[in-house]
């Protein structure tokens, strides 16, 4: 008789499920008012330096960032599911808190995907600091 087959290593995908965090409900919360805080910070920083005019709208869990173009880019914060969705327009990401970060299915980190979506729509090089970062 032959040994069994090894079992497939995980996918990023199920590595990225695995270390996620149990979340209360506050916990979810305040973790992801600070990303929409820290991202409120740096577009009134980058206002003040006269990097970047990107005009912003929060209501409540949803902030809403409208570039000089015209183009918008959302982030949404998800309570039943504890997650951030980015949209813009390359499409929607989901994040999780996994190891002290908000990561996305395929382990990309949400301060590089959003700094990355409003780069491309500004022209420029463009980086929001992660929250525990300014």
């Amino acid at each position: 008789m032959s040994a069994p087959a090894p079992e497939p290593a995980p996918s990023q995908r199920d590595a990225v499920k695995a270390a996620g965090e149990r979340l209360t409900d506050a916990r979810f919360q305040a973790l992801a008012y600070e990303v929409l805080g820290a991202i409120e910070a740096t577009l009134d920083r980058w206002l003040q330096d006269d990097v970047i005019d990107i005009d912003s709208q929060r209501t409540g869990g949803l902030l809403e960032l409208v570039m000089p173009s015209g183009g918008k880019v959302v982030v949404n914060t998800q309570p039943p599911l504890h997650e951030l969705w980015l949209a813009a327009r390359t499409g929607g990401f989901h994040f999780r808190w996994a190891d002290g970060r908000w990561i996305d299915r395929e382990g990309a980190e949400f301060f590089a995907v959003l700094s990355r979506e409003l780069s491309a729509q500004a022209g420029r090089d463009l980086r929001v600091p992660a929250a525990r970062e300014r």
